[in-house]
Formats: C-alpha cells, sequence, structure tokens
C-alpha cells in the first residue's frame, strides 16, 4: 500500500506537468493574438518565437521525462521503499524548473540556462532511478 501512495503522487505530479505544458500551448496562443501573426507562420516577432520554443523545447523533454518518472516509480520505488518517494519529488522539481526556464526565456532567451538546469537535473535523475530499480528487479527475478 506504501509504494501505491508513492504511485499517486507520482500520477498527481504527471498531471501538474501536463498542466504547465497546457499552460505554454496558452502562452503561445497569447502571443499569437498579442503579434497579430495566424498560423501556420511561426516567426515574425520575438514574442511569438519565443513561446514557439518554450513550448517545443518542453514538448522534446516530456518523453524523457515522463518514461523516467514511471520507470522510476514502478521499479525504483519498490527496490527502494524508503526512497520510494524521490520519483515525484524529482518531477516536481522538473515542473519548477520548466516555470523558471518558461519565464526566463519570455523575458531573455540568454538567461534561460538555469530552469534548463533545473529541470534536467532531475529528469536525468530519475530515467537513472528506473534503470537501477530495473536492474535490482532483474537481479531478484533472478535470483
Amino acid at each position: 500500500m506504501l509504494i501505491a501512495g508513492y504511485s499517486l503522487w507520482s500520477a498527481a505530479v504527471t498531471v501538474l506537468a501536463l498542466l504547465v505544458y497546457m499552460y505554454m500551448i496558452i502562452n503561445v496562443g497569447v502571443a499569437r493574438g498579442k503579434t497579430g501573426i495566424q498560423a501556420p507562420a511561426m516567426t515574425g516577432a520575438p514574442e511569438l518565437e519565443r513561446a514557439v520554443r518554450v513550448h517545443s523545447n518542453t514538448l522534446e523533454a516530456m518523453p524523457v521525462f515522463l518514461v523516467g518518472l514511471w520507470l522510476a516509480t514502478m521499479y525504483f520505488s519498490p527496490a527502494f521503499p524508503v526512497m520510494a518517494w524521490l520519483p515525484a519529488v524529482l518531477a516536481l522539481i522538473w515542473c519548477i524548473g520548466r516555470i523558471i526556464y518558461m519565464q526566463a526565456y519570455m523575458a531573455a532567451p540568454e538567461k534561460r540556462s538555469t530552469g534548463y538546469l533545473i529541470s534536467a537535473l532531475p529528469m536525468v535523475v530519475n530515467l537513472i532511478l528506473g534503470v537501477v530499480g530495473m536492474v535490482s528487479a532483474f537481479i531478484a527475478a533472478s535470483a
């Protein structure tokens, strides 16, 4: 039951990540409205181009983020129950990092690095935790 609780936290953070992403989609629409640039055009105003890049960059990171989160939740958490909370907390940090990234990129693209690093590190760590958990499960199944 303890692990199921942590799966629920990972599910909740997954929903939060999707809400952050949906906000970025809306941000592109708002930028289109402010600049008057209609789809399918993607260029012509820095505000729109930045909003599109934030949205695209986050979309590019989502598969690694989500797969890492759920591999860590499914394999690391049961193998290391004392640290079962870690995948969800790392995912929450990823969400915070993406928000910081978005705000910095929209204000001045050269200042996006902090938000990128805040989101990249937990994404990679969750992927590593997932692999560690999978190896642990494989070893336990082979014993």
